[in-house]
């Protein structure tokens, strides 16, 4: 009774949470740090963050940080993502998760984030056209998670996060926080067959400001022109991008040996400052070897052909595979090979590379 009151209490207190948060479409474009929002890593990015309730590793501290404790003992993943393919933007993501305590009931991981924007030449007033050398912006964002499980049904986890832009003259950083709280319940009356449930809030932190040499401009006294100074001029800050995060999944296998297992997922995400979403899909596992999944994401206007209603690059399907190779004396650890494709209104599409060891 206790447990469940607990989850009660959780869920209620992440929806009041949200709502103090909570944005309207006039909202959309106010908050920055929008790299928040997008997901480095291939696995989860075939389900278009559908799986956010079955979701497990270091993937988790992306979506909900309670699935960092369903890992065997450690895990180890990197990721390369060609962001919009051709506009020459990528996204390198490492993250690694360990087992603690006695009874291995809680975990921790660390995930860094880094985007590659390539050199961009460095233009002024004066030289337009550049030929002043090159200019390389800097996003990264770092995440230190930790995850208990409380029960075989009830895991909670919460992740710290510091968030940093930066080009050679200004800077801006931030600091924010992920919690999440996962539910694994049995509504079919079979031990097999398992659904899960999760909540997460997501990106609750500090505004940003941005400050640096780079705002800062000299001037003169119209009565002392030989005198200058330097005038800092300050910049607006801005909002990160909150959101809150339902979702359910079910598990199905499809024989007795669960050699063949179906799974369906969907998730609600409630954004502060954009149009909310809606994803579904799917994912079939053979002997948990070979892994396909195709999904959906649906927001206000994805299907529009009208630009004033599109406000996500992404126009709704996404698919990916994973190839799982066991290895060991018990087969009881493991190398995988992730892909996804996300189709892209623009450029062409987003495609997404990963590799995990589970040992």
């Amino acid at each position: 009774m206790k447990k469940n009151l607990s989850l009660v209490f959780a869920i209620i207190s992440l929806f009041s949470i949200n709502n103090t948060f909570a944005g309207n479409p006039d909202r959309i474009g106010q908050a920055g740090a929008s790299e928040l929002l997008i997901n480095p890593w291939a696995r989860s990015s075939g389900w278009n963050g559908a799986n956010a309730a079955e979701i497990i590793g270091v993937e988790s501290m992306n979506f909900n940080p309670s699935g960092l404790i369903s890992i065997p003992n450690t895990e180890i993943l990197f990721s390369r993502t060609t962001w919009l393919s051709g506009s020459d933007i990528y996204i390198n993501a490492f993250g690694i998760a360990q087992k603690i305590g006695k009874d291995k009931t809680s975990a921790i991981g660390i995930s860094v984030t880094s985007f590659d924007f390539g050199d961009i030449q460095i233009t002024t007033v004066q030289n337009p056209e550049g030929g002043l050398g090159t200019f390389s912006p800097q996003f990264t964002n770092i995440g230190l998670s930790y995850a208990h499980k409380f029960s075989n049904r009830i895991r909670t986890g919460i992740t710290l996060r510091v968030v940093s832009e930066s080009i050679p003259d200004a800077k801006a950083t931030g600091i924010c926080m992920d919690a999440g709280l996962q539910y694994i319940a049995d509504v079919t009356g079979k031990d097999e067959d398992k659904s899960k449930f999760s909540v997460s809030l997501r990106n609750v932190g500090t505004p940003m400001q941005f400050g640096g040499d780079g705002l800062t401009r000299r001037g003169s006294f119209e009565s002392s022109p030989d005198i200058t100074l330097s005038v800092d001029t300050k910049s607006a800050s801005f909002d990160l991008p909150t959101l809150l995060n339902i979702a359910l999944s079910q598990d199905f296998y499809l024989d007795p040996k669960h050699y063949h297992k179906f799974t369906a997922a969907g998730s609600f995400v409630s954004n502060s400052f954009a149009y909310d979403q809606y994803s579904v899909g799917v994912q079939y596992s053979l002997k948990n070897i070979l892994l396909l999944r195709a999904s959906m994401i649906m927001e206000k206007g994805v299907f529009s052909s009208d630009n004033d209603q599109q406000k996500n690059i992404y126009t709704g399907p996404a698919a990916g595979f994973t190839v799982n190779i066991p290895f060991g004396k018990n087969r009881d650890k493991s190398f995988a090979v992730d892909y996804s494709y996300r189709a892209t209104r623009y450029f062409n599409g987003t495609h997404c590379f990963g590799a995990r060891i589970i040992l």
